[in-house]
């Protein structure tokens, strides 16, 4: 059962690789799910219709939210207008409601804030983990979300999150390193890392910091037996991201999707569908 939702979800996530910021107009359905992701590197807009299938995505990179907390409101509103707009111009509908999501830790009135300031409703709101690990349906394992700033982990067993923590490392650390090795901006250094598979000295930067991601979660499961670590966020698409957990986690199996960076808002429209079967 685990594989066939890994591999519907890989399936929706390289639509959502291919249809990323089309504002080509199509025929909307009768009903949508909204899922809106304030990250720390960028702001996504992710619909899907009632069969869980995506049918519009939005991404801005932006530098608005860092270690979950907005840095800069006005813009971070303004990014989510923007992308609202685009969806109402792409299907022919005004959105009424989003489910929007927090990392762990923090306060979710920060996220539900930005989102509402557009004139939209907040229908839900869940930690980012937590999101991922309904939409996998992972019975007993770990969701590591490494965002932009955070590196959050949650542990599931049995069906029941018992544990959802989150930590200051991400990808801009990441960044940070690359900017200070190379004697760049961080806006080069973003770029650099965007390219990791391209540059192999951008893996040999970011090894120690992607350690101190696997101790961090290896703290955060510490007392618990996950089955398996699934990966996700834009910062687990380092090169070597993997590999440095399959070493840290000899004993526990490491599952990467197909385009992580667009994980978690899938997963924040995708919870939507969760909650009405849950009615």
């Amino acid at each position: 059962m685990k594989t066939d939702y890994l591999a519907q979800t890989n399936q929706n996530l390289l639509i959502i690789d291919e249809i990323v910021n089309d504002e080509t107009p199509i025929t909307a359905p009768e009903h949508v799910q909204i899922g809106i992701d304030l990250g720390t590197a960028d702001i996504q807009t992710v619909v899907i219709d009632d069969q869980g299938t995506p049918i519009a995505a939005f991404l801005d990179w932006a530098d608005v939210v860092r270690d979950g907390v907005v840095v800069d409101y006005f813009g971070a509103c303004q990014i989510v207008r923007s992308q609202l707009q685009k969806v109402q111009q792409k299907l022919g509908i005004e959105p009424k409601e989003a489910i929007t999501s927090y990392p762990p830790g923090t306060d979710p009135r920060i996220s539900i804030n930005v989102v509402e300031s557009t004139g939209i409703v907040v229908s839900h709101v869940i930690d980012e983990p937590s999101s991922v690990a309904a939409l996998l349906h992972i019975d007993s394992g770990a969701v590591v979300d490494v965002g932009g700033g955070t590196t959050g982990t949650a542990i599931i067993e049995n069906g029941n999150l018992v544990l959802s923590l989150d930590e200051p490392s991400g990808g801009r650390h990441v960044s940070l390193t690359i900017a200070g090795g190379m004697g760049i901006d961080m806006e080069k250094a973003e770029q650099f890392k965007r390219r990791s598979h391209e540059e192999p000295m951008v893996a040999a930067m970011a090894k120690p910091v992607i350690e101190k991601m696997s101790d961090i979660v290896a703290g955060h499961i510490a007392g618990h037996q996950p089955g398996a670590i699934y990966l996700t966020g834009g910062g687990t698409l380092i090169k070597g991201f993997a590999e440095i957990f399959n070493q840290t986690f000899p004993a526990i199996e490491i599952v990467e999707l197909s385009r992580a960076l667009y994980l978690t808002p899938l997963a924040i429209a995708s919870y939507g569908l969760t909650l009405q079967g849950e009615e």
